[in-house]
């Protein structure tokens, strides 16, 4: 089949390289010229594991096109994605649906015969009906169906999200559209994996459900480590203990600096705000929303009591700027408010991150990046690891202990073992566990 992706942010070029290996022959669209002429020569805008790669394969043997010219490849399409930002509206956290409002235009006017176009971007309860409604009052004569199919890509993992999923959603009550959101997926068919037909609403609906129940999780599992910290239990094992109940699971469930990213915050915000919208608030996520932001300005409290309650003058060697592993997306990192509010209090702050620094230095002011993790705590009053990056988990100790002025480890991420570093001489202060 051919496909026409709007967009080549994350989602975009992801679904976009995933569709073409799966054989389809797919043309991705971007008004960015120099991000095309980029992705034209193998240069990704994004850090991805794997995608370079994908990318390169398939541009090779001709299933996967790179353009600025929206015509031809709409024209041509059976399949057209809008995978186009939707970032939280300044002012009242609303998802700002402009861009694909202007996809939605463009697509209707170069669609030719019969055309799916489908919402790949996260967006809110009804937006398929005005979608649909652009397409329509442009394209009165226009045959067309517009359907609903959330991703559901983890950053650091989204190529195997995207061929091995969990399942796969498709908002349509169009027969037509149906057959061909199956074509377009057959290859997954042969794994028997779940492909859930639903009503269009329905579909936009369960992609902020999925995302909210997880922020919910996280929050829950932090709360629980501050509790953990007051009565001296264990947050690790206290996640293993509820985790092994099927009913829970045990994903989402460890303990850290609060959720950020290009999902969770502004989805849980997007939710809320459509929930206040319909008279049917949705409590548990406000508070969620409301208990994570405090939590990461509070971090930088917890790393300042473990220098003895001031920092002033102090050097503190970070180790990890993105939001999480395997990516170099600094959209609400923790690191974004941890790092001001250390420098705030007068602490000057020497960093490192395998990917992300050159994002993170357009985000932070005076910052020494560092070219490693040693770099980083060379002749540092203490360690503080905030994202739980695998090359951390893996440090020479013995190195790092002589390269710091103290032996203070502020380990954000629960990802050394108390007791070890303790044997090793280190204060060690941790998440949801006894300090050391």
């Amino acid at each position: 089949m051919r496909v026409a992706m709007i967009g080549t942010g994350y989602v975009g070029l992801v679904s976009g390289a995933c569709f073409a290996d799966f054989g389809h022959v797919v043309t991705c669209v971007d008004k960015d010229a120099t991000k095309i002429e980029k992705l034209k020569a193998g240069i990704m805008p994004i850090y991805e594991p794997g995608l370079d790669s994908l990318v390169a394969k398939n541009v090779e043997e001709e299933r996967l096109f790179f353009t600025t010219d929206a015509k031809d490849a709409i024209k041509d399409a059976d399949a057209v994605f809008i995978a186009v930002g939707t970032p939280s509206r300044r002012g009242d956290g609303h998802a700002d649906l402009s861009y694909v409002y202007a996809a939605a235009e463009e697509i209707a006017q170069l669609m030719d015969g019969f055309t799916v176009v489908v919402t790949k971007s996260t967006v809110p309860v009804g937006t398929g009906d005005e979608v649909e409604e652009i397409i329509r009052k442009a394209r009165p004569d226009g045959d067309f169906a517009v359907v609903s199919n959330p991703e559901f890509l983890r950053e650091g993992a989204a190529i195997k999200d995207f061929k091995i999923p969990d399942r796969v959603v498709v908002g349509t009550e169009d027969e037509r559209a149906r057959n061909v959101m199956k074509e377009l997926y057959r290859p997954l068919f042969l794994n028997e994996t779940p492909i859930l037909f639903t009503a269009r609403r329905t579909s936009e609906l369960i992609k902020y459900a999925a995302n909210a129940f997880l922020a919910v999780k996280i929050t829950f599992i932090n709360e629980m480590a501050d509790l953990c910290e007051k009565v001296g239990a264990n947050v690790q094992e206290v996640s293993r203990g509820i985790g092994l109940d099927g009913r829970i699971g045990k994903k989402f469930l460890n303990a850290g600096p609060g959720y950020g990213g290009s999902c969770f915050p502004k989805d849980t915000l997007a939710l809320t705000k459509t929930a206040n919208d319909y008279n049917s608030p949705v409590r548990i996520v406000d508070t969620v929303v409301e208990v994570n932001a405090a939590r990461k300005k509070a971090m930088a409290g917890k790393i300042i009591d473990a220098m003895g309650g001031d920092v002033a003058g102090k050097k503190i060697g970070v180790l990890g700027l993105a939001f999480k592993q395997n990516t170099d997306d600094m959209r609400d990192a923790p690191s974004l408010d941890i790092i001001p509010a250390l420098q705030a209090a007068g602490a000057t702050v020497q960093a490192y991150d395998p990917e992300a620094m050159d994002e993170a230095s357009h985000l932070l002011s005076d910052v020494t990046f560092t070219k490693s993790a040693y770099e980083a705590v060379q002749d540092a009053d203490a360690m503080v690891i905030i994202t739980e990056w695998d090359q951390f988990r893996a440090l020479d100790l013995d190195r790092i202990k002589g390269a710091l002025n103290s032996n203070i480890v502020v380990d954000l991420r629960n990802i050394y073992a108390a007791d070890d570093m303790a044997a090793r001489g280190f204060h060690y202060f941790s998440i949801g566990r006894p300090s050391v």
